[in-house]
């Protein structure tokens, strides 16, 4: 499968993006990745995708195997990684239903498995930039021609959950600047880093965070609002993948393949 350089890890929703589609199971040193891999054809080019939560979103964002999940891709060849996300809004001018294409985030989980590296070898790998420029650039201009709202970057909170933000929480992260917030960014993005293997995330803002309602006096968040919405935009994100796999091209040019060049001790 060496020529599956492509992987797409998102919501069970994004199965129906693979033509003449066949899954596999894969076991890694990290035990199983959240369910079978699907590898397929998508505009002529072998795609894999891997659901983030499971078929059935039986992990929840704590309790998914990221180690496994990213190990797994790599095995089997990818050099890519498009993740779509849902996330709430920390600031009045990020709506729902807009895209944002992010390029930094603020780790706040606590006691996931972060790193492949635990030793004996030391490795301090650098997340300065953790998105990859060459995908990124893709996403957001395609975004623009097809007439999404979208957000050339952000940075995103990622909380531990699975319960959301109290008032306090929120506005803390509000008054900080961040543009957006969810739980599942980290460690997947670290984790691809640490592994050379690009990582654009591109998130679905579903809803507002619980500081932005307060100001606002609107009803709290709940998880029928984030799938409701999220629901709404899942065309747009489709054609917007398929459109930047079209896009992408067969040799990278950024230097996410030299992750660990200068990281090991």
């Amino acid at each position: 499968m060496t020529n599956v350089d492509i992987a797409i890890i998102g919501g069970s929703g994004f199965y129906q993006l693979l033509d003449k589609a066949k899954e596999i199971k894969i076991e890694t040193p990290y035990g199983f990745p959240s369910d079978k891999i699907a590898v397929g054809e998508m505009t002529g080019r072998q795609v894999i995708f891997l659901p983030r939560h499971g078929k059935h979103h039986q992990f929840p964002p704590h309790k998914i195997p990221y180690k496994a999940n990213l190990w797994a891709l790599k095995k089997l060849g990818v050099q890519r990684i498009i993740s779509l996300t849902a996330c709430g809004s920390l600031q009045k001018q990020i709506k729902r239903g807009d895209f944002v294409v992010i390029d930094q985030f603020v780790d706040r989980t606590s006691g996931r498995q972060a790193t492949f590296f635990d030793g004996p070898k030391t490795v301090h790998i650098s997340t300065a930039y953790p998105y990859c420029p060459e995908i990124n650039k893709i996403a957001y201009e395609i975004s623009l021609k097809q007439g999404l709202r979208v957000h050339r970057k952000g940075t995103l909170v990622i909380v531990e959950g699975p319960r959301f933000s109290t008032k306090a929480e929120s506005e803390w992260f509000t008054k900080m600047g961040w543009d957006i917030i969810n739980m599942t960014g980290y460690p997947e993005v670290a984790l691809a880093k640490e592994l050379e293997i690009c990582y654009s995330s591109i998130a679905i803002v579903t809803d507002y965070d619980v500081g932005i309602v307060a100001w606002e006096k609107l009803p709290p968040v709940s998880t029928d609002e984030i799938m409701q919405v999220f629901g709404e935009n899942i065309a747009e994100a489709k054609k917007l993948v398929r459109e930047m796999i079209k896009k992408i091209p067969k040799s990278r040019t950024c230097e996410c393949g030299d992750a660990l060049k200068e990281a090991r001790i």
